[in-house]
């Protein structure tokens, strides 16, 4: 990938890369092994509040989840960007996981990860599409409904 054409897509999209998280307990948000980098898992903040708090199927719409891991897939984009220095060392995005705080009788897990899903095709183009997995969860961190962890193929150092 081309980081000014990423940057560039982001700005065309009308979106911006969020500073690149810090991590809010003992663990690091990018291990690079290899040719593979893994983000940990990613929650939607913005102004260091979580955007749209609670469970799917309760009180979050399944609108407001899908634009939630929207959110987080462009913070999991920016913890990427922030370890490789660049989106130079990008070659592609390998698995998505999608977490969905939802009551038990929630069921549309999928249509909310198509938020994350259709907003890292569209950042990222061909290089963006992805294996993945929604996974309904009683909880997430900080109340979040949804968290969004990535893994990308990438050109080792």
């Amino acid at each position: 990938m081309n980081d000014a054409d990423v940057l560039a897509r982001l700005r065309d999209l009308g979106l911006e890369l969020p500073p690149p998280p810090t991590p809010v307990a003992a663990y690091v948000p990018v291990v690079v092994s290899g040719s593979l980098a893994f983000v940990a898992g990613q929650v939607p903040m913005t102004a260091g509040r979580v955007e749209h708090p609670g469970h799917l199927g309760e009180n979050v719409s399944l609108e407001d989840g899908a634009a939630a891991a929207a959110a987080a897939a462009v913070q999991a984009l920016s913890a990427l960007r922030a370890a490789l220095g660049s989106f130079d060392r990008l070659r592609r995005l390998v698995q998505v996981t999608v977490y969905v705080a939802a009551t038990q009788d929630f069921v549309e897990h999928p249509k909310v990860a198509n938020g994350a899903s259709e907003r890292l095709i569209a950042i990222l183009g061909e290089a963006g599409k992805h294996a993945r997995a929604a996974i309904g969860m009683s909880s997430l961190p900080l109340g979040s409904c949804v968290e969004v962890q990535v893994t990308a193929e990438v050109d080792p150092t």
